[in-house]
């Protein structure tokens, strides 16, 4: 049985300073791979990851068509 691909986006937001990036991957892990690929390492262990604009603890449940927002902690004063 063939794998379906999911066409997501993916938003770099703040000082990751990316551009968004559509990707089809065909799973969640795949995903994870492409974020490691696209983010530098001072961010990984920092970042929340929004999936359609809801805070997420994991990517396991994306669909296609899902928007992945990836936030910096957010500091100022």
């Amino acid at each position: 049985m063939e794998r379906v691909k999911l066409k997501v986006l993916i938003k770099f937001l703040g000082p990751i300073a990316r551009e968004d990036l559509e990707v089809e991957v065909d799973s969640s892990i795949e995903l994870k791979e492409v974020i490691k690929q696209n983010v530098d390492n001072e961010w990984l262990e920092k970042i929340a990851v929004a999936v359609n604009d809801k805070i997420v603890s994991n990517l396991d449940d994306i669909k296609d068509g899902d928007v992945i927002s990836l936030l910096p902690p957010v500091c100022g004063g």
